[in-house]
């Protein structure tokens, strides 16, 4: 609790202007991908997201927050069981639907990591999950929740037989896509960021996913043209001759 009122009073050491007022932010996240094994029907977590979330929004409540959990769903509804990548998701204790429905929870977040979680399966058969499991979230998040969803994990592994820029722009075009879809009709599909961009001169911060837009150039088209066509949506109609400023 000290460190987040340490983070959203703190100011800016460039422009003086406190965490709490800075228009970059665009969100708070209370946690990444809490997890709480050791209580099984999960309420300990959704008790601390409830008072961190009202307690961030009573320090901050220009931005908006979200959870940070990677969207695996709880026993609550057993139907969903099915849309986890297997019986083990259910046993961190995050529930999407319950966790992102407390009231100071203002979009939900996802994470999709189809290799990851199914590494002996086929690339069909991730592209399948993967499908289905953005399709459930987006379902949900409109119907359910009535909230905006925000896919903020979408990560792929490197693999040594060099097909990983092939695959993860595969499956990467099947978020964006439905995604699109999503917000093309005014629904709750709020965007999708990949896991990680990095910049240049950060290589010795990477990990298993991580790219440089310079080194993997289909990748990064793919990221400049959603938020191109993502832009367009909501393009101010008295300007028709916008284009999209971020060039490939």
């Amino acid at each position: 609790m000290y460190y987040q009122q340490a983070i959203l009073t703190r100011r800016n050491s460039y422009s003086g202007i406190r965490y709490s007022d800075e228009p970059a932010i665009f969100a708070w996240e209370l946690m990444n991908e809490p997890r709480c094994v050791s209580n099984s029907s999960g309420p300990h977590l959704q008790a601390w997201i409830a008072e961190m979330a009202a307690y961030v929004k009573s320090l901050d409540a220009k931005h908006l927050v979200t959870v940070g959990i990677e969207g695996f769903y709880g026993t609550g509804i057993a139907e969903r069981l099915g849309y986890n990548p297997g019986d083990w998701a259910a046993s961190f204790c995050s529930d999407f639907i319950q966790n992102s429905a407390v009231e100071n929870i203002d979009f939900a977040s996802v994470h999709a990591y189809p290799d990851s979680w199914l590494p002996k399966a086929s690339m069909e058969e991730k592209l399948r999950y993967l499908s289905s499991w953005v399709d459930s979230h987006l379902n949900d998040s409109e119907h359910i929740l009535k909230k905006p969803v925000l896919f903020s994990e979408v990560g792929y592994l490197q693999h040594v037989d060099g097909n990983s820029t092939v695959d993860r722009d595969i499956l990467l075009r099947v978020v964006y896509d439905k995604i699109y879809d999503s917000a093309r009709k005014l629904q709750a599909g709020g965007g999708a960021l990949i896991w990680q961009l990095m910049v240049e001169g950060t290589h010795m911060y990477h990990d298993d996913f991580s790219l440089v837009a310079r080194d993997h150039p289909s990748t990064y088209k793919l990221i400049t043209e959603q938020s191109c066509r993502l832009q367009m949506l909501y393009k101010n109609d008295r300007d028709p001759d916008w284009q999209c400023p971020i060039q490939p």
